[in-house]
């Protein structure tokens, strides 16, 4: 399993509007093949970026299954609009838990 990480900057003043666009993205996300689940969490001290983290069975089930679905195509025209800059998403392995 990985995590997929993505720090969202976005526009100020568009918080509300994100929020409730993101709210419909997550079916979209959650009806993927290896999608397993995910946290998305607004910042304290920077209330305009918020952290995304996706788990799945492997990248492939991200970046090939997801990303190359039309699922992906919606997911985009909800959420794309409100990055500013655009994010960066990165994968991570697990190592310790506890």
């Amino acid at each position: 399993m990985i995590t997929e990480h993505a720090l969202l900057p976005v526009v100020p003043g568009r918080e509300q509007e994100f929020e409730a666009a993101f709210a419909e993205a997550t079916a979209l996300i959650a009806a993927s093949p290896g999608f397993v689940d995910l946290t998305l969490s607004r910042g304290v001290e920077a209330p305009g970026t918020y952290l995304l983290l996706v788990r799945w069975g492997s990248v492939a089930d991200h970046e090939e299954g997801f990303r190359g679905s039309p699922a992906y195509e919606r997911w985009r025209e909800l959420l794309h609009r409100f990055y500013e800059p655009f994010p960066v998403v990165e994968h991570f392995a697990p190592i310790v838990s506890a």
